[in-house]
């Protein structure tokens, strides 16, 4: 199967050696490409360093899998939020070879709650106006 849904995935529509790559989806369009691609080459080089097993290859649709196959299946974070704090767990690979520094981490993490996560959360969603305005 080509399970498109995958986070990292070696799609394997060929055998030949020269058109085999390494897809890797989860980066956000509005991502800056300069952060995000230097974060996820530290995070590989972290795996490769600390040999992280990945884990064993799922080859189905995720999208289709019952809720106790996909609860069995590692997930990346759903939202902002999340991801904040997963990084905030979890960076020290970012400072292998003053690629990052902590000053950058702790700043960016500060700057993404208080500019983009809590003006969302301090306001009402539209659906709350939809789900409540003639209640």
């Amino acid at each position: 199967a080509r399970n498109r849904s995958a986070a990292a995935r070696i799609p394997m529509y060929t055998e030949q050696p020269h058109a085999k790559r390494i897809e890797f989806r989860p980066p956000d369009t509005a991502a800056n490409p300069y952060l995000a691609f230097s974060a996820m080459l530290m995070a590989g080089l972290d795996g490769i360093k600390n040999k992280i097993d990945p884990g064993d290859p799922v080859d189905r649709n995720t999208y289709e899998l019952s809720a106790e196959e996909a609860a069995n299946i590692p997930t990346v974070p759903s939202s902002l939020g999340e991801a904040l704090e997963a990084l905030e767990q979890d960076h020290q690979y970012l400072l292998e070879g003053d690629v990052f520094t902590q000053d950058v981490i702790d700043v960016w993490i500060d700057y993404k709650r208080t500019a983009e996560i809590d003006p969302i959360r301090l306001r009402p969603h539209p659906w709350e106006f939809h789900l409540y305005f003639d209640v």
